[in-house]
């Protein structure tokens, strides 16, 4: 009988110390996307391109809204710019995103095509002309939209640089809307020194 107890009571010790099934594990949350600033996306690119050539400028800069990814205010999670130079005679394309979406989207800076020279109405300025963030200019044009913003409330917000022979500088035009061919509202800023320009309809 005592070794049946001993028997029993070593079994019963046995199956409490064993191991219990581990908890399957938590599912790893997908990291939020960084978006980036005009500014900041714009100095990405510009780094990569003068190793395309020395002498580039900027020609243009556009946000690209990416499906999925909600902006933040002054920030984008892709943007597009377009810069020449002079030697070459020649523009290239680049674009920085926030992440990978199939077929065409690269994360980080990758370059596109490279084209002709030509630039119309724009013309080519300097990366250091560019001293006001988007966040800034954001800020600058939400004074001058408020009676619209009210009367189309949750428009996305785009943001365009160029320099025309309108302005001394070059400017960011802040818009919104689904595109600039679209959209009923912008605002323009100087992006040197961050002064209101314009409001165009």
């Amino acid at each position: 009988m005592r070794t049946f107890l001993t028997i029993l009571a070593g079994g019963i010790l046995l199956a409490g110390c064993s191991e219990q099934p581990a908890a399957p594990a938590a599912k790893k949350e997908e990291a939020k996307p960084e978006l980036a600033s005009g500014q900041s996306a714009l100095f990405k690119m510009y780094q990569v391109a003068r190793t395309w050539a020395p002498d580039v400028a900027v020609l243009k800069l556009d946000s690209v809204r990416l499906d999925g990814v909600p902006d933040e205010p002054g920030k984008s999670g892709g943007w597009e710019a377009i810069f020449t130079s002079e030697q070459r005679a020649a523009s290239h394309s680049f674009t920085w995103y926030a992440l990978d979406q199939e077929p065409n989207i690269h994360k980080g800076v990758f370059a596109g095509s490279e084209g002709s020279n030509a630039h119309g109405e724009t013309t080519p300025f300097l990366i250091s002309d560019v001293k006001i963030d988007t966040d800034a200019a954001l800020a600058t044009a939400k004074g001058k939209e408020d009676a619209y913003e009210k009367k189309n409330p949750g428009k996305p917000v785009l943001f365009l640089l160029e320099k025309s022979s309108r302005f001394a500088h070059p400017a960011w035009r802040v818009i919104w809307g689904e595109s600039v061919g679209t959209s009923g509202f912008s605002v323009y800023v100087d992006a040197t020194t961050g002064a209101f320009l314009e409001i165009m309809h």
